[in-house]
């Protein structure tokens, strides 16, 4: 299986951008992962949320083939333990899903095509976070539920 991040806009902070490249280097001893990223929209201060949340759609469904696995990384969506995550990634490889896609949006969300794309919605946390971190939350709990699904000393209960 492979793990792919989409996420909307590049990640600013140096420190946030040297814990990604971390949990992603460690994760390349599990899992194909990547990361994607979509640039930030031109002009943006001239379109409406909804118009913004249309293009940014646009862009990331260029980067989801019709049979990926999407994941909504959104406020509303389930939220795991991390025991229970593995064992989300797990099941998902003992059903043979190829391609495991997750997407963070941009600052308003997701267009409504995003929503009819997806098979699920995840939440990190009941607390608002800005994007850029919850994109290194993320890849931390991937690199997390790996370590345990492999009885690594990672992960304390």
């Amino acid at each position: 299986m492979k793990i792919t991040l989409i996420c909307v806009g590049k990640t600013d902070e140096k420190y946030l951008n040297e814990g990604i490249e971390k949990y992603t280097s460690r994760l390349k001893h599990y899992i194909t992962f990547g990361i994607v990223i979509i640039p930030d929209l031109k002009n943006s201060k001239n379109m409406s949320q909804a118009q913004q949340k249309e293009k940014e759609a646009a862009l990331i469904l260029k980067h989801i083939s019709p049979q990926d696995t999407v994941v909504l990384l959104d406020e509303y969506g389930k939220e795991y333990r991390s025991v229970d995550f593995s064992r989300y990634l797990e099941k998902n490889m003992l059903n043979s899903t190829q391609h495991l896609v997750f997407v963070i949006g941009g600052p308003y969300g997701f267009d409504q095509t995003i929503y009819d794309r997806s098979v699920q919605k995840l939440s990190l946390s009941k607390m608002t976070f800005s994007h850029q971190m919850i994109r290194l939350f993320f890849v931390e709990q991937v690199y997390r539920a790996f370590s345990i699904l492999k009885g690594e000393p990672y992960h304390h209960e």
